[in-house]
This record gives structure tokens, sequence and C-alpha cells, in this order.
């Protein structure tokens, strides 16, 4: 097992970014509390590329002192741009419920006074730990993107040890125990997850959960494997209908979030830690550079250095961070 200190040397980048624009949070100032890329599942769609090393066990990264500091003084910069925060977000390289500190950092946030949102992959919400440590948030987002197990097998591509009836089971504990704001994730990939008898069994489920609001997402920026696609627009709005003939609450997140991404530092450094976690479309990295008054002669060199690789995608290009694999792994295997 590698050690906190370790870790720390390993990863070495900043673990805030943003502000970003987020279609559900508003300004979400991310904290990055996993290296990359560190998770428990291998999803085909993830937009961060293939799952380096995987993991169930619960692990320290960094400080938690640490990771406040940083937030604090990404506030203040943001602050004193005459900016806002809406959120404080937990959405970093991997699953972040990983973080066998993350119960203690929303503590150590809390005071700054900014609501602090969790998005998951579920993963470990059957742990009771887990459950208790996501209580502390306001806002947590869990994915279900099948209730079925050889769908859920085939899209997300999990740990060997995890099981599907266990983890949802635990989302329907949460739901039952969680005083905040609970949503879920879908993410439609055609010809995986998008027939009417799934849609409708994840319906019956979602039900049951009873979520704030059931987002039915798709995917927008270049996945992990090549062949994943989004459904057509008639697919989709037939998804969105079989799923509200069984729950009220059930919205598109399929547009994209907007250009309004912060840069208060280095333009450089701002853009490796932006597309370490939210790969950018090309008129979002020019929107940025213009506000900072830099040239692409910035990204160019990136590039050139092979820190940010360009990715085509849907008729659109992105700039996303080149991820590389730590040089000691954590020792659960893969």
């Amino acid at each position: 097992m590698v050690s906190l200190n370790n870790w720390q040397t390993i990863q070495g980048d900043a673990v805030t970014f943003g502000p970003v624009p987020s279609r559900r949070l508003g300004q979400s100032l991310g904290i990055n509390n996993i290296p990359p890329k560190i998770c428990s599942y291998a999803c085909i769609y993830c937009q961060l590329g293939r799952t380096l090393t995987m993991q169930t066990e619960r692990t320290d990264f960094f400080e938690p002192e640490r990771i406040l500091e940083e937030v604090q003084k990404r506030v203040e910069e943001v602050r004193l741009a005459g900016e806002s925060v809406d959120y404080l977000s937990f959405v970093p390289d991997g699953e972040p419920t990983l973080d066998l500190g993350l119960g203690r950092e929303i503590e150590l946030l809390r005071p700054l006074g900014i609501r602090i949102a969790v998005i998951s992959n579920s993963s470990l919400i059957w742990r009771e730990d887990v459950r208790e440590e996501l209580a502390e948030a306001d806002w947590v987002s869990l994915k279900v993107d099948s209730v079925r197990e050889d769908v859920w097998r085939r899209i997300d591509r999990p740990y060997g040890r995890l099981k599907l009836h266990e983890i949802l089971d635990g989302a329907l504990a949460f739901s039952e125990s969680f005083a905040g704001r609970l949503v879920t994730e879908t993410m439609l990939v055609e010809g995986v997850n998008d027939s009417d008898e799934l849609l409708e069994e994840l319906g019956e489920f979602l039900a049951r959960l009873r979520p704030e609001t059931a987002y039915l997402a798709i995917p927008t920026r270049p996945p992990a494997e090549e062949n994943v696609h989004a459904p057509d627009e008639s697919g989709i709005t037939r998804a969105w209908s079989i799923l509200s003939g069984a729950f009220d609450n059930v919205e598109l997140l399929t547009g994209y979030e907007g250009n309004t991404f912060f840069s208060g530092g280095r333009v450089d450094e701002d853009l490796l830690a932006i597309t370490s976690v939210h790969p950018m479309r090309a008129d979002a990295v020019e929107a940025l550079l213009t506000r900072r008054d830099a040239d692409r002669s910035v990204v160019q060199r990136l590039v050139e250095e092979g820190e940010l690789i360009e990715v085509d995608f849907q008729g659109q290009s992105f700039l996303m961070r080149k991820l590389t694999r730590p040089r000691t792994t954590h020792g659960e295997g893969k």
C-alpha cells in the first residue's frame, strides 16, 4: 500500500480547479481528491479515458488540511476577481468515496459557508461509513446506469468484488436518511442500456429511490471506448417518456454547459487543472484565453510538451489533460 505522503509526491498537481460552469450546480469549484485515474469502475463512456488503477478499498490520498488550504486560497482568488462560487464539488479523477478522508474534508470545508456537493458513481454506497460521510454534504449525485446485473457490468465495468444488489440497497438506505438534495444520473449509451425494458426497470427503481431529480445524460465529451454513441433525438425522447411515466422529476442533461470557466492564476496551470477532470471544448479554451489576455501559444506549448491532447468528437474539438499511470500503484490490483 502506498503511503499518503507518497501519493502526494506522485500526484503533485493542484487539488482544486475552476470554478467551472455546471448544468446542475451553477459555478462549481471542483475538488480533485483522487489521483488519476483510480476508480472502482471502468465505464465505457468515461470522459477521462480508461481507468488506470481499479480498487474498492478506501485509502488516504491527500491530507484533509491540504485540501482545505487549497480550497480557501482558490475561493479567495475567485472572490477577489468578483466571481462567485455556488458549490464546492468533489468531482475528481476517480471515485470520490474511495478517499478515506472525505468525511473529514467535508467537516473542514463546512465553515467556509459554501454548499458542498459530491458526485459519486454509487459503487461504495453499500458501506455504512460512506453513507454517513455523504450525509454531511448538501447535494449528492448517485450514478444509476442500469438496475440489471449484466448491463451494469457491460456499461460500468465494475471492480470484480462489487455487487449490484448491494449498491442498489445501499442507495435506497441512503435515500431514506439523507436530509440534503439527492439526485441521480443515468448515462444513456445507444444499444447498451436504452431499451424500453431496461428503462422501465430503471423507472421502477427510481420511483422507490425518490431522488429530487433523475437526470438523463448522454456522452458529450470523448469517451473511453470509440464504439460508444449517444441515442439519437427520438431515442432520448423515448427514454425520457418511459422514465417520466414511472417518476415525476426526470430531466435531460444533454446541453453544453457554457464557456464561463474561471482562471485566476497562471493560464497554463489552470488549463491543466481544469482539463484533468473536465475536458474543454476549443471555443471554451479560446474564451478563457481572451478573458486572461493570453494567446494560443500557451495551448500550443502544452500540446507540444505532451501535457494536453486534442480530440475530435461529434464535430467538436476538445482539449484534454494527458493522463499517465502513477509510478506506484495501490496494491489492491486492477
